[in-house]
């Protein structure tokens, strides 16, 4: 049915549609009494600094900006000439008023400049900015908490600062979803510039144990999210070019924290914990379960042992050789095992996949399906990855979760995100089932298996009980 509205398709459909990843365009003079509040007039000149650094960045020499770490960021990141779209990004009650015409039911709602605050390498600033934020966002949106819900950010520097603003948004402020940071920059050294840093994704190299964080957001009934981006290391480190720079970092991001979490046992150890890896879309995460698959089956127990030194049969391959070999390799005969040596020595054995808790591929699909969620972007085709149970190994549905990225320059028209992320269904790439998990399924169950309360009072929470039950 081609050439439907958004809400013309939602209409027709027997179930609702719930965006798990719109964005709110802060109205920073709003958000300064926030900041005043928290740290004083000096510390929210001191933010005000750093939303006005990349002005100053772009002064310096390339040279310096290097030094630095200084890449390439945003310009122009907002709907302007579709004036009735950007401001409704900043305010909510025009945004709830709308969301009949987007053809959407519920919306949880991430920040834009406040994704700056959770960063910031100054504690101070950044904890007094994020509490800021928080506070505001909770203020802003708690008359419209049937349809819409803001997401609390918690930086995670240190485990103990990322636990105690889990605790303070969950009980002081009521905010029951959360956006954690899913990397944080670490600085290779006391005396290098600034651009020499490493990117901790909490595995068994950082310096701190998250496992109370996990813990944590298991006994607050949260599910973590990660909206993390990969710019500015890697290859995205263009000081000339944002698209470039642009260009698959959601994905890269949230594969860095996903794979980490994956290896280092997280969702073994804490099987309800419910994640969802934002705006980077669903091919990657289809790429990973299948290359984690893969390595398993050769790279895990017992597949590793083809590889084992001490399994060759020296006298077949001496023989071989004998028969096989040129005059070349014949007059090396007798230093046969020297050619062996090379990423062979016995005692280098190790389970890589020990720290994972899986013990076979079926594990791994588990772990995919039940605790992972991805965020996709409506007008992006590769959604259709996600459900493509004959390519995904063992039959998996990658959970892809419908994200609208209202509020930024991905959505031009707020109007036609539910139709563009209908148009796989006209195409025949998904079927009207996946799309229901698409919209409804996959969004309903990350927060409602982790908190089955999140969805009381609002105006999905029949469909999402009758779900559940």
């Amino acid at each position: 049915m081609p050439n439907l509205s958004s809400s013309a398709i939602r209409a027709q459909l027997g179930h609702p549609v719930i965006d798990a990843d719109g964005h709110i365009i802060e109205f920073l003079p709003a958000v300064r009494d926030f900041l005043v509040a928290e740290g004083g007039r000096k510390l929210a000149e001191e933010f005000e600094s750093v939303m006005a650094a990349p002005g100053k960045i772009a002064a310096l020499s390339p040279e310096e900006q290097k030094a630095m770490g200084a890449f390439k960021m945003t310009w122009w990141a907002y709907p302007t000439r579709n004036t009735r779209d950007r401001a409704t990004g900043m305010l909510p009650n025009l945004l709830y008023e709308r969301l009949d015409e987007f053809g959407i039911d519920f919306a949880v709602l991430y920040p834009t400049m406040g994704l700056t605050a959770m960063g910031l390498p100054q504690p101070d600033l950044r904890r007094a900015g994020t509490r800021a934020f928080n506070r505001c966002a909770a203020e802003m949106f708690e008359p419209y908490s049937d349809r819409l819900t803001p997401v609390a950010m918690i930086p995670m520097h240190e485990p103990a600062e990322a636990i105690e603003e889990l605790e303070y948004c969950r009980h002081e402020l009521g905010l029951k979803a959360v956006l954690l940071s899913g990397l944080v920059y670490r600085p290779l050294g006391p005396d290098l510039p600034s651009g020499a840093r490493w990117v901790d994704a909490f595995g068994p190299d950082s310096p701190y144990d998250y496992d109370p964080v996990w813990a944590k957001c298991v006994e607050l009934g949260v599910a973590p999210t990660f909206h993390s981006s990969a710019m500015g290391w890697g290859s995205r480190t263009s000081q000339t070019n944002y698209v470039y720079n642009h260009l698959g970092n959601f994905a890269q991001a949230g594969e860095a924290t996903c794979r980490t979490m994956f290896m280092h046992g997280v969702p073994h150890r804490f099987p309800e914990l419910r994640c969802a890896f934002l705006e980077g879309g669903v091919a990657w995460a289809c790429n990973l379960y299948s290359d984690l698959v893969g390595h398993f089956e050769k790279r895990g127990v017992p597949g590793i042992q083809e590889y084992d030194p001490d399994a060759m049969d020296r006298e077949l391959i001496a023989g071989l050789f004998r028969s096989h070999g040129s005059e070349r390799f014949k007059k090396h005969y007798d230093e046969l095992e020297d050619g062996f040596r090379h990423l062979a020595e016995p005692g280098a054995f190790q389970d890589d996949f020990a720290g994972t808790g899986v013990e076979s591929a079926e594990d791994i699909r588990q772990i995919f399906e039940r605790n992972f969620r991805f965020g996709c972007e409506a007008d992006d085709p590769m959604n259709a990855m996600g459900f493509n149970r004959r390519v995904n190994p063992l039959g998996a549905q990658i959970r892809a979760i419908f994200s609208s990225d209202i509020g930024h320059w991905d959505v031009t028209d707020m109007n036609e995100t539910v139709e563009e992320a209908w148009e796989l269904v006209e195409e025949g790439l998904l079927t009207k089932s996946d799309f229901r998990d698409f919209t409804f399924v996959n969004s309903a169950t990350l927060w409602a298996e982790a908190d089955p309360s999140f969805f009381e009072g609002t105006s999905v929470e029949k469909e999402v009980s009758n779900l559940m039950s």
